[in-house]
């Protein structure tokens, strides 16, 4: 298992929050560790997913994913 955190545009509430924490967590490999306002940290295997398939998730939840670092 590899650990990203990404930071993420366009979040100004709880409501955003969840929204993407669900997107993450629908995602094959992925276990979403917190989620804040503009950030989101999360445990995947690159196996069975990776940063840009993360990426589009919260894209397609309505937000822009700028930045991942991945350990």
């Amino acid at each position: 298992m590899s650990e990203a955190t990404i930071r993420i545009e366009g979040m100004t509430c709880g409501g955003c929050v969840n929204a993407v924490k669900r997107v993450l967590s629908k995602a094959p490999g992925v276990t979403v560790k917190d989620v804040t306002i503009g950030l989101a940290v999360v445990s995947f295997d690159p196996l069975s997913t990776s940063i840009d398939a993360l990426k589009a998730s919260i894209a397609n939840a309505g937000f822009r994913a700028v930045e991942a670092t991945v350990a």
